[in-house]
């Protein structure tokens, strides 16, 4: 491409940026912390889209004997804007059941675990939950009844569990947290489907398949399907 094309394109990536990060799209990509950056990112495509042009305006003014001969590019340089594009126009579904299905839970031992608030039911995380489920061995849970929203997954034994892709900078690091579904469980589940749950702590665990991590279960007392969140992931 020669600069003017080069600054365009520079340009449109540059819109496409921002319009990703003024809107929730940019949570379909990395977490919501990384905002500010990308709204940075994006200005500054567009002002290097600019200076290009402003410098190539100044250049063209030169006397024709001193500027070098351009040449032409292949049209076809042009289809590097269509993803750009794509991202304005579309946004893309977020990770899911399919992923899920293939990655073993990713549930790590937190640093500790901080006083739960007052509330009834309490709204916890998926990895909170499970955190505490598991190396707090629901200590910090007791009989409380706690509030989760996730994804549903079944795995090929038909076990069925609430999921939440967690992001450590970007969807392509995104690995799930489950937690297994006891109790008043729906009688039809299908993937990808978004239920909030409110049950209390079971000490029953099992073995995920794919990696053999820990999934605790929670003890499902209601049960309905929701919208799926606009920040699909948990950090």
């Amino acid at each position: 491409m020669n600069r003017q094309a080069q600054a365009i394109v520079l340009f449109l990536i540059g819109v496409a940026v921002l319009h990703a990060g003024f809107t929730d799209i940019y949570l379909r990509y990395v977490k919501a912390g990384l905002r500010p950056l990308l709204l940075m990112a994006g200005i500054a495509l567009i002002v290097t889209a600019v200076a290009t042009v402003w410098y190539e305006w100044r250049r063209s003014r030169e006397p024709r004997d001193d500027r070098p001969d351009h040449h032409h590019e292949p049209r076809i340089s042009w289809l590097l804007v269509l993803p750009f594009m794509a991202l304005i126009l579309v946004a893309p579904p977020a990770l899911g059941s399919y992923s899920a299905d293939r990655t073993g839970t990713a549930l790590r031992s937190p640093p500790g675990f901080t006083e739960l608030p007052a509330g009834d039911p309490l709204q916890l995380s998926v990895i909170d939950y499970a955190g505490r489920a598991v190396y707090d061995h629901g200590r910090s849970l007791g009989d409380r009844r706690v509030r989760i929203t996730g994804f549903v997954t079944l795995d090929r034994g038909g076990a069925s569990y609430l999921t939440r892709m967690t992001l450590n900078c970007c969807a392509a690091d995104a690995q799930p947290i489950k937690v297994g579904m006891a109790g008043r469980v729906p009688p039809v589940l299908q993937p990808d489907a978004w239920l909030e749950v409110v049950g209390t702590y079971t000490g029953r665990q099992t073995r995920d398949p794919i990696n053999s991590g820990v999934i605790p279960f929670i003890d499902i007392t209601q049960a309905k399907p929701v919208q799926a969140p606009a920040d699909p992931y948990e950090d």
